[in-house]
């Protein structure tokens, strides 16, 4: 592909905060100029005195390679003839401020494996894809009314090599995809894959938006890695920091000298959380770079979705800052108007590009309409981590079972509101890191208890609606809490060395199987019309119960939540009809590790009113477990 300097035109909608592709105008670009082969560079300093592209072809000295200003634009572009894929380089920036300052490429697309920083000319064009059916799939099927079981996990502490090197891409499209079929998961959700410079930042203090991490290998490699997971029915999304940015001096800090990408404004730049900038949302060319970022990642990756972290810190500006700290808006409050606007714009751009992309926001406010369209004034993503949903889950379930009946409202609660967002289920890497302890070990009572709890848990959580999330490790109930050091990894050895550990494991792969195989469990999610209760109220028993429903009258499912160790024998409860129902998941089952209290054969339900339902059964309730009773006969 032949690539020429920044037009007029597209200077003028970058300027504008309108060139959603940026990417094919700045950055470096591999191309041909008058029969010479060469490589183009473009980027915007439009507060620096003078602009070169150095690295080892010219000893990294920029006299020799002066970039032109392209008029009053701000952006710098040169072609150099005889470079090519490979080469390794840098912008020497002469600020006005700052004196000599070595930038990396802001949209470069590839970069030295740390703690080295340079920037790495690559042609990310002409990969072969062959994931036609996948999206065609896509485009036929609406992801809102389809089951989302999504695996979360950090790629450099997933599986080591024996040598405690990092497992590459191509290793990952291998192992990786195979484990996510086998055992039931229809997303992969992927911590950061951006260039970032510390490993223990998880890639949530990213250094280069562009550039694929090379922790783990090449761009190609990487498309090998979503190409196979394509071609096994399972969908790709990346986890995106729109928020804030890292102050490491190769870095997007004080670009060109000046507060370019970040606000001018130090009380309202500074992340003091995070130890972070935020960016700029009232700048159209931060707008230009953000938006085209997440269009990168589709466009060329082949990415099915993003799930937008910290979405909180961007909607308030003071957002975890002390009182002296503060600023208001233009209108007295303290929203940050310029990053709603961004927002809207960022998922109006992105579906229309990509109608059937994910669009996920990280977001811990209150704030409503989050998954709103924007022409009805919401912020126009289609899902967002319901996390009022898992603190209320997991400060419940922590409790001792014969405490849960003063809090059951902390169980019930997130019904209330479950219809008010699109929401997914989210038990991720945060609540299992930094002394919060694994989710196993969340779990009150002994040992044969804490897998209980956890077993009725996730039986819950299949039930709730809402689409789901789980983080690495936690399916197997891992139950030191996630080890974020290098040369750590999960530790598989539970599985083959324990025998509970192992049961777990199958527990939640038939669990997820079950979940993909049946609607009710998931094609109503967003209708409360696929959802009715049975008994809400019965805190002293610890007993919820309630339905399930699909479009099809006859697919509905009975789910019955039992919170205490109290078996409960000749149990009625309600049911919606008077056909034939049979266990179609008993968490309980011996070969999961419970105690064997399951209801063998086939329920008749009786005429007999019960939890205003026309009729019931009565079914023995197993302590510690999720029942999922099915309403229509087995296949």
């Amino acid at each position: 592909m032949a690539f020429e300097s920044p037009t007029p035109h597209d200077l003028y909608l970058f300027h504008e905060g309108n060139l959603f592709q940026s990417y094919r105008t700045l950055g470096s670009h591999v191309t041909n100029q008058h029969g010479v082969e060469g490589v183009l560079f473009s980027v915007w300093a439009p507060n620096a005195n003078k602009v070169s592209v150095v690295g080892d072809f010219n000893h990294w000295y920029g006299s020799n390679h002066e970039m032109n200003r392209l008029e009053q634009s701000g952006v710098w572009s040169l072609f150099i003839p005889y470079l090519g894929e490979g080469t390794v380089y840098k912008y020497q920036i002469e600020s006005q401020h700052d004196g000599l300052l070595l930038k990396a490429d802001p949209y470069g697309v590839y970069a030295e494996l740390r703690p080295k920083t340079a920037s790495i000319v690559r042609n990310l064009s002409g990969f072969d894809w062959q994931d036609h059916e996948w999206q065609k799939q896509k485009a036929e099927q609406s992801h809102f009314k389809r089951p989302m079981n999504i695996y979360e996990m950090h790629l450099g502490s997933w599986k080591l090599n024996d040598d405690k090197s990092f497992l590459t891409y191509e290793q990952l499209a291998n192992e990786l995809v195979d484990y996510l079929v086998s055992s039931g998961y229809t997303h992969l959700e992927i911590m950061p894959l951006s260039e970032h410079p510390f490993d223990r930042s998880w890639g949530y203090q990213i250094i280069g938006y562009y550039a694929l991490t090379s922790r783990y290998g090449t761009p190609e490699q990487f498309m090998h890695l979503v190409n196979r997971c394509h071609q096994h029915g399972i969908g790709v999304i990346m986890d995106w920091v729109p928020g804030h940015f890292c102050k490491d001096d190769p870095g997007l800090r004080r670009f060109d000298g000046s507060p370019l990408y970040e606000y001018h404004d130090p009380k309202k730049a500074e992340k003091l959380l995070w130890g972070t900038l935020s960016f700029d949302f009232g700048k159209p060319e931060v707008c230009s770079f953000l938006i085209s970022n997440a269009v990168f990642w589709m466009d060329v990756y082949h990415i099915d979705g993003i799930r937008a972290d910290a979405v909180a810190s961007m909607l308030d500006q003071n957002f975890d800052k002390p009182q002296e700290q503060w600023t208001l808006n233009e209108q007295g409050g303290t929203e940050n108007l310029e990053a709603i606007a961004f927002l809207q714009k960022l998922n109006k751009t992105v579906f229309q590009l990509f109608p059937h992309a994910l669009m996920i926001a990280e977001d811990s406010s209150d704030r409503p309409l989050i998954t709103a369209p924007t022409y009805a004034g919401g912020l126009g993503f289609n899902y967002k981590w319901n996390m009022g949903w898992m603190n209320d889950t997991l400060r419940y379930m922590e409790l001792e079972p014969e405490q849960r009946r003063h809090h059951h409202n902390w169980i019930t609660f997130s019904f209330l509101y479950a219809y008010s967002e699109n929401f997914i289920l989210p038990f991720s890497h945060d609540e299992v890191v930094h002394g919060k302890k694994s989710l196993l070990n969340k779990m009150p009572g002994d040992y044969w208890r804490k897998f209980a709890n956890l077993r009725l848990l996730y039986g819950f959580m299949a039930g709730h609606p809402g689409k789901k999330l789980l983080f690495m490790g936690s399916e197997f109930g891992q139950f030191s809490e996630w080890n974020d050091n290098e040369f750590a990894q999960l530790d598989w050895q539970l599985i083959h060395d324990f025998e509970k550990h192992r049961q777990i494991n199958e527990y939640k792969k038939h669990l997820n199987s079950i979940y993909k195989q049946q609607s009710a469990l998931w094609e109503l999610d967003f209708d409360p019309a696929g959802f009715t209760w049975i008994d809400a109220d019965n805190a002293e028993q610890g007993v919820l119960s309630f339905i399930r429903k699909s479009q099809d009258p006859n697919e509905q499912i009975v789910i019955v939540c039992n919170f205490t160790p109290n078996v409960y024998h000749d149990f009625r409860i309600g049911v919606p009809s008077s056909s034939q129902m049979y266990e179609l998941l008993n968490s309980d089952e011996e070969r999961f590790g419970g105690s064997g209290c399951i209801n063998s054969g086939q329920y008749h339900a009786q005429s007999i009113p019960y939890h205003n339902q026309a009729y019931s059964i009565q079914m023995t309730v197993p302590p510690l477990a999720t029942v999922m009773l099915k309403t229509s006969k087995p296949n």
